[in-house]
């Protein structure tokens, strides 16, 4: 999965590709995920993963669903930790 990123500024548009790759791995009743987000500069990681429970019928989309799900979430906040962290580094001011 691709994700372009454009950035403007007062003289120019310049776009950027972020890569983002999720490996599934489907052990009994458990996916695990793993996720890395390769932003060109950066590169965050997350291992993430989903139990089926005994009581629910084997769908293995749906431990798939899940697991990606809090993988990517899992990305998104550590992107806005991140970001909150850079934009203190730039600007003393005080962020809420």
């Amino acid at each position: 999965m691709y994700l372009a990123v454009n950035e403007r500024t007062a003289t120019e548009t310049r776009t950027k590709q972020w890569t983002l790759r999720l490996d599934l791995f489907e052990e009994g009743d458990t996916t695990k995920v793993h996720a890395v987000l390769d932003t060109g500069d950066n590169t965050l990681q997350s291992h993430t993963s989903a139990r089926r429970n005994p009581h629910d019928t084997p769908v293995p989309e749906i431990g798939d669903e899940y697991a990606a799900g809090r993988a990517l979430v899992d990305l998104g906040r550590q992107l806005l930790r991140a970001g909150r962290a850079d934009s203190w580094t730039d600007d003393p001011t005080p962020h809420d």
